[in-house]
């Protein structure tokens, strides 16, 4: 078969929300072509090893592995990131946090020590740091197979001096002074960041998600608020004068996360971001100066 009619054949199959988009990714992966090759060559055939290939990463998809761990890589925030089984597959969604997170650096000279607290791939530290470039990252996470993927990704862009990481659960404590980038002294950060587990335990394991990604990434506790908990009470000590945070929140946790902001930062300016389907996504805490 062409790769048209590969295309046609295999989409069905691939019980995704773009399903040919997906399969000329794969035939992409397969031939190591760009996906515009694939498209602009429709009549072009695989040899008898690149089926083989194909065969083989078809069988691993009806086996349950999402795509991006065949590929072994996954686009986000116009990058191309390294991921593995052993973190969460970045998320288009996430995109709104690093957006916001630039446009204020950007707008903030003089604010550039960050945290990126469940880095997990990397996507939002990595991201950050190409777009301002001397910004100063601290990425945690939990995991230590997760930080080793977020540090190939940031090794992969040329990054290994502008962000630092640490194995922890959420942040540091007792506070101290941390070193990053070219000998700077951080003793409290300007932005944090975080795109934690906010999954409520239950509905994760109802979920397609549920036993395919990491549920050390997803399950945020009985009502997905634990993790939240647990920053809120770190982040105080932290976060410098006229700080903000950006929180990625699960869409029908919205009311509720504000509630818990409020009890820590009653005297912060808060506000809820939908992302592009109108539903709650990203919660900004603004601290006085």
């Amino acid at each position: 078969m062409s790769l048209g009619e590969l295309i046609t054949a295999i989409a069905p199959g691939l019980k995704s929300d773009w399903p040919q988009l997906d399969a000329s990714v794969l035939l992409a992966h397969i031939l190591d072509k760009p996906r515009t090759w694939i498209l602009a060559h429709p009549e072009a055939h695989l040899s008898a090893p690149q089926l083989a290939a194909l065969e083989e990463s078809i069988a691993r998809l009806e086996a349950g592995i999402p795509l991006p761990y065949i590929l072994g890589h996954w686009g986000f925030f116009d990058l191309d990131l390294i991921v593995t089984p052993d973190v969460l597959i970045p998320r288009p969604e996430t995109e709104l946090l690093v957006e916001k997170a630039i446009i204020w650096l950007q707008a903030s000279p003089e604010r550039r020590a960050i945290a990126d607290v469940g880095t997990g791939s990397g996507c939002i530290a990595v991201s950050i740091a190409v777009h301002v470039p001397d910004v100063h990252i601290l990425a945690t996470d939990l995991s230590r197979a997760a930080l080793e993927v977020a540090r190939r990704n940031a090794l992969k862009y040329h990054l290994e001096h502008k962000i630092d990481f640490v194995e922890c659960d959420i942040l540091p404590h007792p506070v101290a002074p941390l070193l990053t980038g070219e000998g700077l002294e951080v003793r409290a950060f300007d932005l944090i960041c975080a795109n934690l587990p906010y999954i409520p335990t239950e509905k994760l394991h109802s979920l397609p998600v549920y036993g395919r990604e990491p549920a050390l990434a997803l399950d945020g506790g009985p009502d997905g608020l634990d993790p939240f908990r647990k920053l809120f009470h770190l982040a105080p000590d932290w976060l410098a004068p006229g700080g903000r945070m950006l929180l990625e929140i699960e869409a029908t946790r919205g009311t509720s996360i504000l509630s818990l902001a409020y009890d820590t930062f009653s005297e912060a300016e808060m506000h809820l971001h939908q992302d592009l389907t109108g539903r709650d996504r990203l919660l900004e805490i603004q601290l006085p100066t």
